[in-house]
């Protein structure tokens, strides 16, 4: 059984998606065979891997830092909301059902603890370490009995834990310290110490911190990694774009023609998938930006209408805000929108939505010769095709099947004037596509744009995987981590008061008691 090793988070968001990947990275150039895992994973970004089955976009990020081929093993578990209350549940890359979000966590988690941690040793069992991922924090002590991606996962396979906290976000080591100590004895014995990230400053001047927190809870910080501009890496979530950051604060990537090019990008209701739109982020003198207002639409030199796991209920909104008469009055102008996946069907001239709304027929906006009709089935499928004379790579992931009564073929949808739509996500990362696209853009819009002759969107990627190995190299104390993964966590680390509380009696869906007391 080869190594591992759990990296937990004081919170959502803490940097467990990039400290995951770094961690990869770093250890594949080490000569390393490693890959990622995220027993559960919550998110509307996610990818579809070459055997067709759809995991978290991140995992599959995250193996690509491990220059591995992604699989449904590294997320057994894909939760999608599709309202506060409810998500579709993904197991082994397909779809099970919608369930809410008591019903879940009232039963149906635990039972798929056995799952879980039959796809990590497999992993396990074919490589030499496997770095898993938490979600929110392990110290979530309503959830702990259901836990299957945190200190559930981590106790059944004893895995060691590092926890990551941002001190960009202040109170670092109050959190590392409550985390702790409100986690229960057994699981105590498995958190090893603690990395903190985005610290800004200079290093020696935290010390005394990290020391004194050596004294309270018996656990040494295995690193301590400073703030780094640009870093990109897919999300699970979230409105940032992933390489915008990286092209804005660039100082070697002016505008290669006269004009540059804005985007705005329609921040749907529930919108899935919104790094489609990373890859026109890179482009030097393309300026991406998310609006939900009329009035954000009327300089911009492209509209992107992106994907959303609420098709129906985007629609809605999108004429509540008045979006829609600004989309109409683009369309009519020949100025250009491009509607990705969800973005696509509402698009279209109507739509037949039994499934994931329920609200059955409901008008499209009328741009594109397009009828929708939600399937139970998902479309999970990596095409390859031709657009605008370029080869092009996608994925797909929908209910809508698409009739395209008209228009050009365009990527298996359709372009009628400025209008373009389909369901293929992930095209842009194709360069040569991706040009020509914008170079159509350009001239429709009188831009004196010039994309990047030499713009990879691939060889970017790769980059900035790399400076998250780079950090890890550099800033943690690889030695010391390479024995977690070898070894596990230190034996004798002290309890730290007061521990797990006592959990009330869990409730079934019906709100029904049930039986026992979890310490």
């Amino acid at each position: 059984m080869g190594g591992g090793l759990l990296i937990a988070g004081t919170t959502s968001d803490a940097g467990k998606s990039v400290v995951t990947a770094g961690i990869c990275r770093w250890l594949v150039r080490q000569g390393v065979k490693v890959a990622p895992f995220k027993g559960q994973n919550m998110s509307l970004n996610s990818f579809v891997t070459r055997e067709g089955a759809e995991i978290g976009r991140a995992q599959a990020m995250q193996a690509q830092a491990a220059r591995v081929e992604p699989s449904a093993l590294m997320n057994p578990v894909l939760l999608k909301p599709g309202s506060d209350r409810s998500s579709q549940v993904v197991l082994m890359g397909k779809p099970v059902g919608e369930m809410s979000a008591r019903g879940y966590h009232g039963g149906r988690q635990q039972a798929l603890l056995g799952t879980v941690v039959e796809c990590l040793e497999e992993l396990r069992a074919t490589h030499d370490a496997v770095i898993c991922e938490g979600a929110g924090s392990p110290a979530e002590i309503n959830l702990r009995r259901t836990d299957i991606v945190n200190m559930g996962v981590a106790r059944a396979a004893r895995l060691p834990v590092l926890v990551v906290g941002d001190i960009d976000r202040g109170g670092v080591f109050a959190s590392f310290f409550g985390t702790t100590a409100l986690l229960g004895a057994e699981d105590q014995r498995l958190v090893a110490g603690y990395l903190i990230n985005k610290f800004r400053g200079d290093v020696s001047l935290l010390e005394p911190g990290l020391d004194m927190l050596e004294g309270l809870t018996g656990r040494r910080t295995y690193g301590v990694l400073p703030y780094a501009h640009g870093l990109g890496i897919d999300e699970e979530d979230g409105l940032r774009v992933s390489l915008r950051g990286a092209v804005r604060e660039s100082v070697t990537a002016p505008p290669v023609g006269e004009d540059i090019l804005r985007v705005a990008v329609c921040a749907l209701p529930l919108m899935s998938n919104f790094t489609d739109v990373d890859a026109l982020a890179a482009e030097p003198g393309v300026i991406v930006r998310f609006v939900d207002r009329p009035e954000e639409l009327s300089d911009a030199d492209l509209v992107i209408v992106p994907g959303t796991r609420g098709t129906v209920r985007a629609l809605q909104w999108l004429r509540e805000r008045g979006l829609a008469r600004e989309l109409a009055r683009r369309a009519a102008d020949g100025r250009p929108v491009l509607g990705i996946c969800g973005g696509f069907q509402l698009l279209g001239e109507h739509i037949q939505d039994d499934i994931e709304s329920g609200l059955g027929s409901v008008p499209g906006l009328g741009l594109l010769p397009v009828r929708v009709r939600f399937a139970v089935e998902k479309t999970l499928a990596r095409p390859v095709g031709e657009a605008l004379g370029e080869r092009v790579e996608g994925y797909e992931i929908h209910h809508g099947v698409a009739e395209v009564l008209g228009g050009e073929p365009f990527l298996a949808g359709c372009r009628v004037g400025a209008v373009w739509g389909t369901h293929w996500h992930g095209s842009l990362e194709s360069d040569g596509f991706r040009r020509r696209f914008l170079r159509e853009v350009a001239r429709a819009t009188g831009r004196r744009f010039t994309p990047a002759p030499d713009t990879s969107f691939g060889a970017l990627r790769e980059e900035q995987l790399d400076r998250l190995g780079d950090l890890i190299e550099e800033h943690a104390d690889t030695d010391a981590l390479l024995r977690l993964i070898e070894r596990g966590a230190p034996a004798g680390l002290p309890f730290v008061p007061p521990g797990a509380p006592p959990l009330p009696r869990a409730k079934a869906e019906d709100g029904t008691p049930r039986p026992g007391r979890v310490r």
